[in-house]
């Protein structure tokens, strides 16, 4: 027996901070999804902000093709700005 569809969960920490996935859950609809996040994943206090969305909405890359993604920004180091250090005390840039 089914317990309805499969949901994906993001949740924002805080103000200005971006979603996150945090897990996984069944529901028969996305009221009901939204409800049992705020369950799951809210019980102490923690986010500002909850998505759900249906798990076959999404769509991801194959990892096989790992190579086709990261083939685009080769020999263009300013894409990836690694070589740059972060001053201290600043959290986020």
């Amino acid at each position: 027996m089914s317990d309805g569809r499969l949901w994906e969960v993001f949740l924002r920490a805080r103000n200005g901070a971006a979603h996150k996935h945090v897990g996984s859950l069944r529901a028969p609809d996305a009221a009901i999804a939204l409800q049992f996040a705020r369950d799951l994943y809210t019980r102490r206090g923690e986010g500002v902000s909850l998505w759900v969305a249906p798990s076959a909405a999404i769509a991801a890359s194959d990892p096989a093709g790992q190579d086709a993604l990261t083939a685009v920004g080769e020999g263009k180091i300013y894409r990836h700005p690694d070589f740059y250090q972060t001053p201290e005390g600043v959290e986020r840039i």
